[in-house]
């Protein structure tokens, strides 16, 4: 880890000491010497110098042939000046020495010659000192450092070539400083598309940085875990954004900053429709949506630290322009992608992602509203993915049932099941193990769900920047679709599926009475856990209550009509013969059984509350009272004899002695029997032939036969006035028999002229 942060400490001296002017450069030098890895940067720098020394001679090669053809042929001017000068130098000891044998005039002429040989001399040192510094600041200052080579060029441009004058390789120089300007603007570009590549490539890595780093500034502030922070490289370590700077500043120097700002935000443009465009399969793992949100940060995180860094390249506006964009299409691509999903532990963890891309965006400045308000959106997809699975848990909960007592062998075993289901019966309590409880599995597993679910919905509403009014709401209303919805509908399923016995009705009239009273222990487990009073005005208040009605009163209705059912079941069994002299002593045999099997059933009403055994038990008797005066009157029986009607009137005596009996308590004296009233009627007064007490009190409230219906009296005497006809046909002359004729014809006229004036 030491070699690795030294080298890169080495590194960053060696970029300064390259792009720093030479009078600035002591406090860098210093830091190395002050260094204990000296030897190392030595190295290190003379690795450099080589580089750079083969790079030089790379692009002199390439670049300045011609140029160096000048300074050779400028070497050689120098070189011959050198002669020169040693000639003059020689000539003038000549002088000295001869001067004496020669003749003034001869000796003055020559002494002209030496000093104009001297000017040209001095005007040669003179031009050849204005030259010197541009061969001194040629190639040796171009490769690789592009601001220090166009401060090069304008300095021959302005400088160094003007006072050298106008000599062959000044013109040469001068015609390829604007080649050279050129070339060191498509480089940097280069190096600026290299740029553009790479981030690209990377913005998944550089968003992934950033979004732990928002992570684990939230586990910072939670657990002041500050070595986190410090093990994760920041999102602007993992980019080198010089070739960036670089082209700037050379753009702007060669005046085309513009040009170039177009260009960089254009590119950028392009790179987020590219990043902001999700792959087709997103939506089957997190992993894909993770993808798709780092390389949105990771864009985004470079266009803020360019923002900041540089002086225009990118403004505020167009960063927001560019976020405006990215938020729609995010927004859009999570609702399509996400209607996808169908599991609700994946809602949850992209739930949890999205609040994390969306801090992570929020830490750089970016506003994130429209995000926190989708994942509201997304708050009711969630919640029905929830309805759908809990659903399917509370079908299987009931389906695999048994519909039975819960047996509890031991102390322990109660407490468990007291753990997952708040009851409370002194009563129990007090009688010794084993014991069963009144409620089958399926109370403490849906209750259980119930709380799973409502954690589940907490879960969601975690980081939402909710207040605990709002998750308290949010939580209530859930539950209460849930309740309403999905645990009604499989309690209904429950009830109306084919098969089901009255013993499993009654059970599940039981657990639902059960679970409607563990209602206020819900109101205040979500109470405790939003930390809302149950009482807050506007408060949601939960529909447990009524949904358990609700399914009891389905269940009490299904018990109703199976019984009737059942009743019907056993009356398909009835085989009277109607046409019989004399009825029998005994009750029949399929009403025989079908007393013993309502005798059993409601003995399993025990547990039920008094007014649904009561109900149940009124309900099965009226059914059979009706479906028995209906077997009387059925249009397939066309005759009935009196001894038919006798061994009919010793069945319905039957019902009404276990009418009597009491099979469920709670009745008040013969209440029960009032189900047979109609039937006891209209046998009294068909066996006891009391046609003139019937007619004569027709109508009053105190008739002894107020109960039976005109027309039913008319249906059944037809019957019998059939029956006397066929079995006296060869004794009607006897008179015993014609004045029985006489008078049931007598009784059917009137009682048509009865049915006749009630209608009129």
């Amino acid at each position: 880890m030491a070699s690795a942060e030294t080298a890169a400490e080495h590194e960053r001296i060696l970029r300064e000491i390259e792009s720093t002017d030479t009078n600035c450069i002591g406090p860098t030098l210093r830091s190395v010497y002050d260094g204990q890895e000296h030897g190392l940067f030595m190295d290190k720098l003379e690795g450099r110098i080589r580089n750079h020394d083969r790079e030089i001679e790379k692009m002199c090669n390439h670049h300045f042939q011609g140029f160096v053809d000048s300074i050779t042929e400028l070497l050689k001017v120098r070189g011959e000046a050198q002669k020169l000068k040693c000639q003059v130098t020689e000539t003038n000891q000549k002088l000295q020495n001869d001067g004496k044998e020669v003749c003034l005039l001869t000796s003055m002429d020559e002494l002209r010659q030496c000093r104009l040989q001297q000017r040209n001399i001095a005007t040669t040192i003179d031009k050849l000192t204005h030259c010197l510094p541009g061969t001194n600041i040629g190639p040796s200052k171009v490769q690789k450092k592009y601001y220090p080579a166009l401060r090069t060029l304008e300095q021959l441009e302005e400088s160094c070539l003007p006072q050298a004058g106008s000599y062959r390789f000044c013109g040469i120089m001068s015609e390829n400083i604007p080649r050279l300007r050129t070339h060191i603007r498509d480089v940097s570009m280069s190096d600026l598309k290299d740029f553009l590549e790479s981030i690209r490539k990377h913005s998944d890595k550089i968003g992934e940085t950033a979004m732990k780093q928002c992570c684990s500034s939230v586990q910072v502030m939670c657990l002041s875990l500050t070595h986190i922070i410090l093990q994760i490289p920041g999102a602007q370590d993992l980019v080198d954004f010089s070739p960036v700077y670089r082209c700037l500043h050379i753009y702007t120097v060669l005046g085309a900053r513009d040009t170039f700002e177009n260009y960089y935000r254009k590119q950028r443009r392009k790179q987020a429709r590219l990043v902001l465009q999700p792959h087709s399969n997103m939506h089957e793992t997190l992993e894909g949506y993770r993808r798709y949100f780092n390389q949105i940060v990771g864009f985004f995180v470079v266009e803020d630290h360019i923002l900041h860094t540089t002086q225009g390249l990118v403004n505020r506006a167009y960063v927001e322009e560019l976020w405006e964009l990215a938020l729609s299409k995010t927004i859009a691509a999570l609702r399509t992608h996400s209607s996808y999903c169908t599991d609700p532990d994946l809602i949850l963890d992209l739930k949890n992602l999205i609040v994390l891309f969306a801090d992570t965006l929020q830490g750089y400045g970016f506003p994130v509203n429209q995000l926190f308000d989708m994942l509201l959106e997304m708050r009711d997809q969630y919640g029905e993915i929830l309805l759908k699975k809990w659903n399917q848990s509370f079908r299987q909960i009931l389906d695999q049932d048994n519909y039975s007592p819960i047996p509890v062998a031991s102390p322990e075993e109660y407490q468990r099941i007291a753990g997952q289901f708040p009851f409370q019966d002194p009563e129990l309590d007090k009688m010794p193990f084993p014991k069963k409880l009144p409620f089958s599995e399926f109370v403490p597993k849906v209750y259980s769900q119930l709380k799973e679910f409502i954690y589940a919905c907490l879960k969601y509403s975690e980081d939402l920047h909710l207040s605990s009014t709002e998750i308290d709401d949010m939580i209530r209303k859930s539950t209460n679709l849930l309740l309403t919805r999905t645990l009604s509908h499989c309690l209904q399923y429950a009830i109306k599926k084919k098969n089901v016995g009255l013993a499993e009705l009654v059970q599940i009239i039981i657990n639902t009475t059960h679970l409607e009273q563990s209602c206020h222990y819900l109101e205040e487990f979500i109470s405790n856990i939003t930390n809302v009073p149950p009482d807050t005005i506007n408060a949601t208040k939960l529909y447990g209550t009524s949904t358990f009605k609700d399914a009891r009163h389905a269940a009490e209705e299904e018990i109703y009509t199976n019984l009737n059912q059942k009743i019907d079941q056993f009356l398909q069994l009835a085989d009277y013969d109607w046409t019989a002299a004399q009825g029998g002593a005994q009750a029949s045999d399929y009403l025989s059984d079908l007393i013993a099997f309502l005798c059993s059933t409601f003995a399993v009403f025990t547990h039920l509350p008094g007014k649904v055994a009561q109900t149940a038990c009124m309900s099965a008797c009226k059914h059979l009272s009706t479906s028995l005066l209906q077997l009387l009157l059925e249009g397939d029986v066309r005759q009935v004899s009196m001894g038919a009607l006798q061994q009919f009137n010793v069945d319905v005596k039957e019902c009404e002695r276990f009418a009597r009996a009491g099979p469920v308590p709670g009745f008040q004296g013969d209440t029960l029997l009032l189900a047979f009233i109609d039937l006891r009627q209209l046998l009294d007064l068909f066996t006891q032939w009391d046609w003139s007490t019937y007619l004569a009190d027709y109508g009053r409230p105190t008739c002894k036969y107020l109960r039976v219906n005109p027309q039913t009296a008319l249906t059944l005497l037809e019957k019998m006035k059939d029956t006397s006809r066929k079995n006296n046909m060869f004794a009607q002359f006897r008179k015993n028999e014609r004045d029985k004729q006489k008078l049931i014809d007598t009784v059917v006229k009137q009682l048509r002229n009865l049915i006749a004036t009630n209608q009129a």
